[in-house]
């Protein structure tokens, strides 16, 4: 039992460190395709349930679903991101956070308990919106 456990927190390890290594964002199923060369026992199911407790532990947050897949993020502190109408990428952005003071208004203004804070713009990428900016210009002979 315990070489089972073990095997496990590798796999949980590999995750945790694959999903450090990225800025994407990745769904289970990216970090599935990602690891199973690696770990050729690997399953999703095992992706899902390390991610889960990843999540729990507080190593990860889920930034929900995003293009029908859940995104994940080993960034932990509070931040912003900018998902892409387009192709669906999640770009993280620099934006001010609300504070304290912020969570305090909210919780006397409404009854609430704020806790946690998401704050998601929507556009366009980098690499969509200079794809889009060409696209316009040979169309108008810029």
């Amino acid at each position: 039992m315990e070489e089972r456990r073990e095997h496990f927190s590798r796999k949980r390890q590999a995750i945790l460190d694959a999903l450090r290594d990225t800025g994407s964002h990745p769904t289970a199923e990216g970090l599935y395709a990602q690891l199973k060369p690696l770990y050729p026992d690997l399953s999703l199911g095992t992706v899902y349930r390390n991610l889960g407790r990843l999540r729990e532990n507080g190593q990860t947050v889920s930034l929900g679903v995003i293009s029908g897949h859940e995104r994940f993020d080993a960034d932990t502190a509070p931040h912003a991101h900018l998902v892409c109408e387009r192709c669906g990428a999640v770009v993280d952005v620099p934006a001010r956070m609300p504070g304290r003071e912020e969570f305090a208004r909210v919780s006397q203004e409404t009854g609430c308990v704020a806790q946690t804070v998401s704050l998601t713009f929507r556009g366009l990428c980098p690499d969509c919106a200079r794809e889009c900016t060409q696209n316009r210009e040979e169309l108008h002979g810029e």
